[in-house]
């Protein structure tokens, strides 16, 4: 635990420039323990924040052994807003069986699961496949510098392990066979020189704000569906996931959990065909006019963060094209309309029949007693699109709780998690050594 307790102390958050130098810390934290358990390891300077490159090779039969990319981040999301956690975020504290820290959860306990496993084997002499270690310091900042290192890496893997999702319930684990991609745009509406006065030229003068509220409609989804143009290429989802969405817990169930309300009424019904299998488009945040003080204003300028998470078989160009088409036609003549695309990222797919998937399947069971469920998840992973692009097949799973509050104050991660990560990763590394070497 003090070993953990050493990374989950570097307040690594990327997006605080402040903070740039503890991010290279966790890096170096991470290259550190990988030479010291016998592997070799270095940083790689990049526009952003380095990556952590390194590896621990099979413990006989090196050359012939097949390789595991093993993939997490060390930055870590702000630990805003501060006064809601119970106990400093950067002070590892352990209460009631759950360990709360900033990153525990999120990435940095669970690539430590990895690192440990793949130390312990090591040390035993008994690592069956050479580990291939590669971490990067923006992964909660939109940094694309791992994309650009895996896409220019000619020696690969055969399989990628990332330990960066949860668990279902306990004792209830999952694989995570596709990701959502994302467009994501920055809206700004001018209308005017100045802001006028509502009584003198409402009804006359355009107002900033009904024309981001008419801009954004054309995007937003009705009847639970985006706009048929955003539509475009969504693979179905075969009946066999399906019946499998009968294991989890009611759609009901997960937005009453989380405190949230259902969006129309099938919005519960349909819960894991609209957030695995169906884009969404969301509003992040609006601005415009005087939303606090009582002020008789017709503003003149507005602007709104919204994005489109995308689905297998979509092409993140092509929706980000056309989502920017129907914002444009809907804004009314005499309207400036800014647009920019901030960030995008593809979907990704992976095939539930590939052998690394089964005999990672095998391994879980076999530690956790219970057979990883296959299912999509409706989250963004750009790391999952690149390796779909080298025909890696990748295990995204994790021992992270739904309850476990990543990305929120109090984010934790159970204590007994710790120990059965580590032991479930260490027996699939040795269920990984039955791949063939490519």
């Amino acid at each position: 635990m003090e070993e953990l307790y050493e990374l989950l102390r570097i307040p690594s958050v990327s997006a605080d420039p402040a903070r740039a130098g503890e991010v290279v810390s966790a890096a170096e934290w991470v290259r550190d323990f990988i030479r010291a358990s016998g592997g070799e390891a270095e940083l790689l300077s990049t526009e952003k924040q380095p990556l952590v490159i390194g590896e621990l090779r099979a413990s006989e039969g090196a050359e012939e052994a097949p390789t595991v990319l093993a993939y997490g981040h060390v930055d870590v999301q702000p630990e805003a807003p501060l006064e809601l956690w119970e106990s400093p975020p950067f002070e590892p504290s352990v209460r009631d069986g759950w360990l709360y820290a900033r990153g525990v959860a999120d990435d940095k306990g669970q690539l430590y699961i990895l690192l440990k496993a793949a130390a312990l084997l090591a040390a035993e002499g008994a690592l069956p496949v050479n580990v291939r270690f590669t971490c990067d310091g923006e992964e909660e900042s939109g940094g694309h510098s791992i994309i650009d290192f895996l896409e220019a890496d000619e020696r690969g893997g055969d399989v990628c392990v990332i330990f960066d999702g949860n668990m279902l319930a306990p004792g209830k684990p999952a694989f995570f066979v596709a990701t959502r991609g994302i467009a994501y745009f920055h809206v700004r509406v001018r209308t005017g020189e100045r802001d006028l006065h509502s009584g003198v030229f409402g009804g006359a003068a355009m107002n900033a704000s009904h024309v981001l509220v008419q801009v954004l409609g054309a995007v937003l989804p009705q009847d639970g569906s985006v706009p048929e143009p955003l539509r475009a290429g969504i693979v179905r989802p075969s009946d066999e996931e399906i019946e499998s969405w009968r294991e989890l817990e009611p759609g009901s169930q997960a937005l009453a959990a989380q405190g949230a309300r259902p969006a129309d009424a099938r919005a519960a019904e349909e819960y894991y065909l609209r957030t695995c299998v169906e884009p969404a488009v969301d509003v992040h945040g609006v601005e415009g006019g005087e939303p606090h003080l009582q002020k008789t204003v017709i503003g003149v300028e507005a602007e709104a963060n919204v994005s489109i998470r995308l689905v297998p078989g979509q092409d993140e160009n092509v929706i980000a094209a056309e989502m920017e088409r129907l914002m444009r036609e809907a804004a009314p003549d005499g309207a400036d309309i800014e647009i920019e695309l901030v960030a995008s990222a593809p979907a990704a797919l992976v095939q539930p029949d590939d052998p690394a998937i089964k005999l990672g399947q095998d391994a879980f069971e076999r530690v956790v007693g219970a057979r990883p469920l296959l299912i999509r998840i409706g989250g963004s992973l750009p790391v999952m699109a690149a390796l779909e692009s080298k025909e890696i097949p990748t295990i995204l799973t994790g021992f992270d709780l739904p309850e476990g509050n990543i990305h929120s104050p109090n984010e934790r991660f159970r204590v007994d998690h710790i120990t059965l990560g580590v032991e479930t990763a260490k027996e699939l590394f040795r269920s990984l050594g039955a791949l063939t070497s490519s």
